[in-house]
């Protein structure tokens, strides 16, 4: 959600410093160097000047790093405490150059963008606060310290912004057709649900982000998984899973939304048993046409023979819920296959959140038990993936020859069209269609062995084909 944070250090002599500068700038004459940015739809234009990169400030709310300061709980609540201080400057430093979905490595992109810095030097300039936070530019900031540069440009915002417009102008700035280097998937999803926490409507949200409305209530309802998933995963004084642990399953993620709606939409129950289970595949790190086997009756058809006995604790039909306010009314409480499924999923993210816990938090034997019991839940969701897959290739195998059967219908259907329309203009070409009728003559006498053998008792359609091509054989 929206985020403040206090006035900088030395706010007020950096400040003064601008103005100076700004004011060098116009008395220079010749030509002025400015930056145009869409603050709340209108064109504004901030003067450029060159800035000593040791008196700027890292901007603690920008929406490039939102969700990978849970990386370190620690670091992120002194850094919400105190953004100034240079421990929690540090760590957006930190952030800033590393991999969004893993913050332990180092982001290739972040050394390609610093490279590219060294050899050709800033081409846009940045944009800061009359405070000195830097709004625009915070990773190029982050490699031009790294390269030892002593200054960069930067665009300066109007005295009077707040940190609404700041963020309004950081975030028109990043939804550019033309930027260079996108939010992670993460951090658009936080993005757009601080909008709507500033009272925007999704359709001008969506209009912001360039996707469709729908796409945007998708992805409220796949943050709002991710958060569920989190509390979920939490397991007294050690803390849940991360944002940032989701940050690499955005197509499983929108997938599941996809197939969880559809089915929602006949059976809530199943839709809800879906869910639970595909979480519990993607928290265990399934490639994407893995967790695709997994549909509504996974459990029951797969994992049941896989998974332990006892793996989850027993559940049965849960009671009704009352209703708040209403009296005597009462909405039933979720199905025993629904309650199972919870169960098996919250073993599985409190296992994962468990085993990635840091030694301050949980015992090196409690790590060691979630972690065997985090990879024996994977091991059965293995072999029950690879028994649906093997079930779905046979599927497949048993289908394709009756839907390329039906191809070529329709194949046919349109030649009739087609053929309608050529003898029409008197441009049909008889010798080619005479051809392609004897090809079709000699493929439906393979067609009719082949399906005529293994059964005595063929359907009609087959019956047909045999009858067909043993009397146009005879004649």
């Amino acid at each position: 959600m929206k985020q403040e944070f206090p006035t900088p250090p030395r706010a007020a002599e950096f400040s003064d410093q601008v103005t100076k500068r700004l004011q060098d700038v116009k008395s220079a004459g010749g030509t002025r160097e400015t930056v145009t940015v869409d603050w709340n739809g209108q064109a504004l234009h901030c003067e450029v000047i060159d800035c000593t990169i040791s008196s700027v400030f890292h901007n603690p709310g920008t929406h490039r790093i939102r969700a990978q300061r849970s990386h370190d709980p620690s670091k992120d609540a002194v850094l919400a405490a105190d953004p100034w201080t240079g421990g929690s400057q540090d760590y957006l430093q930190f952030l800033l150059q590393a991999d969004p979905a893993d913050p332990n490595r180092r982001d290739p992109d972040f050394d390609k963008l610093k490279e590219s810095l060294d050899q050709f030097g800033q081409n846009d300039p940045g944009l800061i606060t009359h405070h000195g936070i830097l709004v625009n530019g915070n990773t190029r900031m982050a490699a031009l310290r790294e390269l030892g540069q002593q200054s960069m440009r930067v665009g300066v915002l109007p005295e009077w912004f707040t940190w609404d417009d700041i963020n309004s102008v950081e975030l028109a700035l990043q939804l550019r057709r033309d930027h260079r280097r996108d939010y992670s998937y993460i951090n658009r999803l936080l993005a757009m649900e601080e909008q709507a926490g500033l009272g925007r409507t999704p359709d001008a949200i969506a209009k912001d982000f360039r996707i469709r409305p729908s796409t945007y209530h998708q992805e409220r309802w796949i943050l709002a998984t991710i958060r569920e998933q989190i509390s979920r995963s939490a397991n007294g004084d050690v803390a849940g899973l991360r944002l940032v642990d989701f940050e690499d399953h955005q197509e499983k993620l929108k997938e599941l939304h996809r197939a969880y709606e559809k089915l929602f939409a006949a059976d809530p129950d199943r839709a809800d048993v879906l869910k639970e289970l595909r979480m519990a595949a993607i928290v265990m790190g399934f490639a994407k046409t893995d967790v695709r086997h997994i549909d509504e009756g996974f459990r029951d058809r797969y994992l049941s023979r896989t998974m332990p006995a006892g793996f989850s604790e027993p559940a049965g039909e849960q009671a009704a819920v009352a209703v708040p306010g209403l009296s005597g009314v009462t909405l039933p409480g979720a199905s025993s296959a629904v309650s199972a499924a919870r169960a098996l999923n919250d073993k599985v993210l409190r296992a994962k959140a468990m085993a990635g816990a840091s030694s301050g938090m949980a015992s090196d034997q409690d790590r060691r038990r979630a972690q065997d019991v985090f990879q024996e839940a994977r091991e059965a969701f293995d072999q029950a993936i690879d028994a649906a897959g093997r079930d779905a290739r046979l599927k497949k195998r048993k289908q394709m020859a009756p839907a390329r059967i039906a191809d070529a219908c329709a194949d046919i259907d349109q030649s009739v069209v087609e053929l309608v329309q050529a003898r029409a203009s008197r441009s049909l070409d008889e010798e080619a269609l005479d051809e392609a009728v004897l090809k079709l003559r000699e493929s439906l006498r393979k067609l009719a062995q082949q399906a005529g053998r293994g059964s005595s008792t063929p359907g009609d359609g087959v019956a047909w084909l045999i009858e067909a091509v043993a009397l146009e054989t005879s004649g």
